[in-house]
Formats: C-alpha cells, structure tokens, sequence
C-alpha cells in the first residue's frame, strides 16, 4: 500500500511537472506589427518567448513562409498594424503545437527573417526584413549647377522597431528626434541656397548603416544625426554634439578601399579611364584621405557653431564637441555631426524634450547655427559662395556711383540694398552687390 502511495506521488508530480514544462514551452504570437519605409518593409511579430522558427521562399506567385514550432493551439493570427505596398496579405493556418504564416508579396524580395531578445518596451521577437529591391526615390539626386544649394541630410535617431531611449514617463526618444528633425527641414527649406533632404520622414526603422548611405545618395553637404541621451541614473543633464573620432575614419577608409567596385562612386569619372587597379587604389586612397580631412574639418566647425547656439537654448553637457566611433558619423567622405538634444532619462528634460515649443527652440538653434557655418565656409559652386562673392569692402578714393559702374549696376539698386539714405560710403564699409 506504501509503495502504491509513492509511486502514484511521484507520478503526479512527473505529471505536473510535464504540463508546468509544456505550458511554460508553448509560444504564442502575441502581435503583428508592419513598419514600411522607402527601401525596406519589416515585419515584427511579437513572441511570448523566444521563436522557433523555419523560412522559405516560393515564386509564382511570390510568398515568403515561415513556419513555426511549439506554438500554442490555434492558427489564427492577432489583429496586424500597419501596412505596406508590398505586402499583398499576411495569413496564417496550423495545427495545436504549430502554425504556418505566409507573407503573399507584390513582387519577388530577399527576404532576411532573424529573432530579436527582449528589449524594453519590447519581449521576444521574429523579424522580417523585406528590402524593397526597386523602390520608389521620393527625392532624385540634387542638380549640379553653377549655383547650388547646399544640401543638409538630417537624420532623426531610430524609428519604428527601434524606440532609442525611453524616458521616466514612458516617452520614445524617436518620438522626439523626428519632429525636432521635421521643423529643422522646414527652416533649411526656407533658406534660400539651402536644401534639407530628410534620411527618415515618418516613423519606420532604418540601419545605421544605410542612413550614412541615402546621404551620400544625396550628395548631402553635412549629416546631422539628431538624438537624445540617456543615462542609468536620472541626474546626468544636457545637450553635447558629436564628431568622428579618427580611429574610427582611418578605419572606414581601409574598409572602402577594399571595395574596389565602389572606387567609382568614390573618384567620380576619373575611375573610368584608370586600368591599372594598383594606381586606383592609390589614387583612392589619396582622394579618400584627403575627403575625410576636409570631412573631420568640416564636421569640426560645424559643431563649434551648434554648440554655441545651443548653449542659448539648453545646458549643455559637454562645451567641447566629443570624438567618438558611432556608426552613423562612419562617413568619412561626408562631414557628419550627432546632437543629442539633452537627456531623455532626466525627468526635468524630458517633460521639455517633449513640449513642441521646447523643440522649435531647439530646431531654430540647429538652423541658425549652421547657416552661419556656411556662411563662414561655403562650398565654392554653391549659392552661399556667389552671394559671398558680391560683396565689395570700399577703398580710398572709390564712390558709389564708381562701384555701380564696375559692377554694371544701378545706383538706386546699390543704394537700397545696403539700406543706404544717401551716396556718401567710406573706406573700409562692406557693401553688398546686387
């Protein structure tokens, strides 16, 4: 009777033990989520644990399939958000331990499907990338002219999957990176010989990687990376801005080199008429360490000025401008700057990170500052260097009615331009030519 006792024990708790297993084991899909940007649709589903998973592709009509184990009973998929052009429909079918998703797609994509740990404000995850292999280019490259703009690539930081830092009440850095980012475009739009080009224009996820490369698409004169701090304690404050460090720009200009197909887009046409693939290297490690001289120069400059008009607006963690090796400054063909606008995890900053008139303050700051940074040091074939140009700086014995002639202009035209009452100017006045 004893041995029965323990016998039918032991096999109640092996029972327990079994369903607390197979119970704890069972995955579910908890959430779909489509976050579609220009080049790139992903696909997120939300897992109570972490997936496991199987995927294929199939054509005629083009599917992506993934299939997946120890799931719990049902075949049903939740209610997906979100939705993207190419992606026809997303459906589901199974059995009690697996279920089947199928992907039907507007056209043929390689797809790239990987998991994701748990990161706040986020569990497990399977992720589907499906890059868009013809995407529609909202924005063609920049003309070449006698007189260009000046073109800013301004990257607001994260977006979609990716939330950056969260603050003590729950808020998003990439709720406050894009519409800081937004009103800085409109401000550089409505400069004349400016030109914003957006890296990110709504809320989708971009890898850090291809921001840098949809700047340099661009022929972007400056990347501005736009982001806030965060820290594990609550007291750090402040804004700071952010350079290349030289380690990592010697290090991007080895890996480019390397690229030897890229050599093209690095020498222009020049690539062209050089065969001899030992004189290309050379020559493009002679034009990229002379590009990323000009960059770290450039990218130098530009933070001083940012720093000085953000120290109006903000307190600033850092007055000296940092070196560092993120991955969105790795250009080194293309001045690149990061701004973090303050820190998210402080409570006080963040409730003024999150107010829109906080923003356009921080916004109007950028663009001042870096307005006047080309007006310092513009680029010779663009808008803000001929304007530089017709400028006059007055010398002994030269008139008003002297300077129009030489620069076959009227003098009522010179006159109300400089603001002038009347014809009198003196030596060593600046005058402006129309």
């Amino acid at each position: 009777m004893k041995n029965n006792y323990y016998k039918i024990k032991s096999w109640l708790l092996l029972s327990l033990a079994l369903l607390s297993f197979s119970t704890v084991a069972a995955n579910q899909v908890q959430s779909v989520r489509v976050w579609p940007s220009p080049d790139n649709t992903r696909v997120v589903f939300d897992m109570s644990a972490a997936p496991e998973h199987k995927s294929f592709s199939l054509d005629k009509p083009d599917r992506l399939v993934i299939d997946l184990s120890n799931i719990k009973g049902g075949s049903s998929l939740p209610e997906i958000s979100g939705e993207s052009a190419l992606i026809k429909a997303i459906r589901s079918s199974g059995d009690a331990n697996s279920m089947r998703i199928v992907l039907d797609l507007a056209k043929h994509s390689n797809a790239n499907v990987f998991t994701l740990p748990p990161t706040p404000p986020y569990g497990h995850r399977l992720v589907v990338d499906l890059p868009d292999n013809q995407p529609v280019q909202n924005l063609p490259p920049p003309a070449i002219r006698a007189a260009r703009d000046i073109v800013i690539a301004i990257d607001a930081g994260h977006g979609g999957e990716d939330p950056g830092s969260i603050g003590p009440s729950g808020f998003y850095e990439k709720n406050i990176t894009l519409p800081i980012a937004k009103q800085l475009a409109h401000l550089i739009n409505n400069q004349p010989g400016m030109k914003a080009m957006m890296v990110r224009t709504n809320d989708y996820y971009i890898h850090v990687n291809r921001r840098t490369e949809i700047a340099r698409g661009q022929q972007a004169d400056l990347l501005v990376s736009i982001h806030a701090d965060a820290f594990t304690t609550p007291q750090p404050r402040g804004a700071s801005v952010w350079v290349l460090s030289l380690r990592r720009a010697t290090s991007e200009v080895g890996r480019m080199l390397e690229q030897t197909e890229r050599h093209s887009e690095l020498l222009g046409g020049v690539a062209e008429i050089i065969k001899d693939s030992a004189n290309e290297r050379y020559l493009a490690q002679t034009v990229l360490d002379l590009s990323m001289n000009h960059s770290m120069i450039t990218a130098y400059q530009a933070a001083n000025e940012v720093l000085q008009e953000l120290g109006k607006v903000a307190y600033l963690h850092k007055k000296e401008p940092q070196a560092a090796s993120l991955g969105v400054l790795k250009a080194p063909d293309i001045p690149s700057i990061l701004v973090e606008v303050g820190f998210i995890s402080n409570p006080k900053e963040e409730r003024q990170l999150r107010s829109s008139a906080y923003q356009t303050k921080l916004a109007q700051s950028l663009f001042t500052a870096l307005k006047r940074h080309y007006e310092k040091s513009a680029p010779a074939d663009s808008l803000f260097a001929q304007q530089r140009a017709r400028e006059h700086k007055v010398s002994a014995g030269e008139s008003l009615s002297l300077l129009a002639q030489r620069y076959n202009v009227s003098v009522d035209d010179l006159r109300n331009i400089n603001q002038l009452a009347n014809d009198s100017i003196r030596v060593g006045q600046t005058l402006r030519i129309p």
